[in-house]
């Protein structure tokens, strides 16, 4: 489930939402990659949402961050991110 992405197209997403974890680019992709899972959403081949899920894999998964860009939100690409990322997921009771 992991995705290729590069430092300069997530920050695309970040910054636009404001969130700090752009500050530090080199931690936040950092983050990204050793996420137990990453999805991603593109359109055109530009990416316009990501999300990460972190877990033990048996039990607990954390769903830290999911951001579509602003100028495509509200079209249903966070629905579907979350959608797949949590399809990994399903057999999680904890």
């Amino acid at each position: 489930m992991h995705n290729q992405i590069h430092e300069a197209e997530v920050l695309e997403i970040y910054r636009p939402n404001d969130w700090s974890s752009a500050q530090n680019p080199v931690q936040l992709m950092a983050a990204l990659r050793h996420s137990h899972s990453l999805v991603t959403a593109r359109q055109d081949g530009q990416l316009i949402g990501l999300g990460n899920a972190i877990s033990d894999g048996h039990l607990v998964v954390y769903f830290s961050h999911l951001l579509v860009h602003p100028d495509f939100q509200n079209l249903g690409a966070g629905r579907l991110m979350m959608e797949a990322i949590s399809l990994k997921y399903k057999d999680f009771s904890g």
